[in-house]
Formats: structure tokens, sequence, C-alpha cells
């Protein structure tokens, strides 16, 4: 019964799950409140959004966190791999407003964020990365983003601040040549940026690399030992059961045995071309 329930969990989980979290992302993260009519603004993702969620998806298949040949396969029907297939297209635009909302809308402040982000990616894709360390990479990035726009920007730039933040905000604009231009939203956009984030992390968590689960150690072993040869398989054999060969045993000797284990049914693949030439030249 348990055995049942897991499959039937996973079921939900691939199917239903992670395509309502990442098309729950990809809706939120263009979604922005207005800080005077407090009306709801709804921000297509930019250009280069598509390019890093490329790279990020990319970086995901490199790193392990997905693998793709387990996802889609000709072994699995097609109802299930055309599932599969939407679940990661899903993955990518959710990737994709995931940038989108720790991205400033406008400006140079833009444009620096766009190249933190790329410049993060692509050296990213020459390292050495298994799943849980991309998973708290891109945690880490996505949480310094969140930081530097809705919390330390929004502030900087809060139209009810300070004479301080005031005077900072104008001295960046001056120190820019007024190419610093940052577009204020309602308090209430930095609480669902933090909740589409925290979703979308969510949701690479529960991103298995394989939709079915790995193999165990036991099939792993079983699978080595069947391609090994045939005379390294009787070898394994006889070591499991405790027995070691003679010291004194002569090739002659060698290959009887080898001819009774083949006449037994003992080896069931066929000696290699090498083995019958030298049994044959000794013979």
């Amino acid at each position: 019964m348990s055995t049942q329930h897991r499959s039937r969990n996973r079921a939900i989980l691939r199917f239903i799950l992670l395509p309502m979290i990442f098309l729950t992302v990809a809706l939120l993260g263009g979604l922005r409140i207005d800080s005077e009519t407090h009306t709801f603004i709804f921000l297509p993702p930019p250009l280069i959004t598509l390019i890093l969620s490329v790279m990020l998806v990319t970086l995901c298949v490199r790193g392990g966190a997905i693998n793709l040949r387990a996802w889609v396969s000709s072994d699995q029907p097609v109802l299930t791999n055309v599932s599969h297939v939407l679940t990661l297209i899903t993955l990518y635009f959710a990737s994709a407003q995931a940038f989108n909302t720790v991205l400033p809308e406008r400006g140079l402040l833009f444009w620096l964020f766009s190249f933190f982000f790329l410049w993060t990616l692509w050296n990213n894709q020459f390292s050495n990365f298994d799943a849980r360390r991309l998973l708290r990479s891109l945690a880490v990035l996505f949480g310094t983003a969140f930081f530097l726009k809705h919390m330390f920007l929004a502030s900087l730039f809060a139209p009810e601040g300070g004479w301080a933040k005031k005077v900072a905000g104008f001295l960046l604009e001056v120190g820019t040549l007024g190419t610093l231009d940052y577009q204020s939203f309602a308090p209430a956009t930095g609480y669902i940026s933090f909740f589409t984030l925290a979703l979308y992390v969510g949701g690479l968590i529960l991103l298995t690399p394989s939709p079915e689960p790995e193999e165990t150690d036991t099939r792993s072993l079983l699978r080595a030992y069947h391609n090994l040869p045939a005379i390294e398989r009787a070898t394994v054999r006889k070591a499991i059961a405790g027995e070691t060969p003679a010291p004194t045993q002569t090739p002659q000797e060698a290959l009887m045995k080898i001819d009774d284990l083949e006449i037994t049914g003992e080896l069931i693949e066929p000696l290699s071309e090498e083995t019958l030439i030298r049994k044959s030249s000794e013979k």
C-alpha cells in the first residue's frame, strides 16, 4: 500500500503541483501595484529575462538538477512525455518572471542588474555544480537581487522618505547624469515579489532530476555485474561464495573449470574472442 501511495504522490507532484507552482510564479512575476492609485500593473518580461532563463535552465541541466533523458524518453507514453515537456516549459517562463520580479523596470539600474545576472550565470556555466550547490547558489542570487531592489532601492527612492534619503537619491541621480531612473511602486509589491521568489525556490526544491525514483545501489550493482565479461562474472560469483582459486592451479585446469562452467550453464554469455584464441593455442 505504501508503494501505491508513493507512486500516487509522485504523480500528483509531477502532473499537478509543479505546473501549478510555476504557472503561479509566471503570473505573479510581472505584477506591480501603483504607489498612487494602488491599481494592479502587469509588466511583460523583458527580452533579457528570456535569455537569462535559457542560461538558468541550461545550468540546471548541466548541474544535474534536471535529467532531460529521464523527463522525456521514448520508453514513456506520449501523454507522459507531453506533460513533462509542458512542466519544463512552465519552469522556463517561471524563471523568466523570477528575473522580472527582481529587475528594476528601466534606466541604468535595469542594465546593471541584468549585467549582474548575466555575468554570474555565464561564469557558473563553467563551474562544477551539483543539484544542492546549484539550488543554494540560485537562492543566494535571487535573495541578493530582492534585497537590493525591494529593500535598499525602494527605501532610497521612497516618496515619503526623509531628507537624508532624498539627498542621497539626488546625489546618485546627479552622479549618474540623470540615467539613474527608478520607478517606485507601493510597498505591497515587495511582498508579492517575496512570495513569488519563495514559491519559485520551493518549486526548484520539489523538482527532482528524474520524475521517477532513481536506481538504488543494489540495482546499479546488478547492472555493473551484468556488464562484466563472462570470466569476470564467474570470478565474482566464486568470491561471493567464498571460493578462492588454488595458487598452483595450472592453465589447463583453469580451462577445464571454465569448460565445466559453460556446460553447466553458469556462464551465460559466450567467451570473448581473445579467450578462445588463447584456449586453442594452449590446447
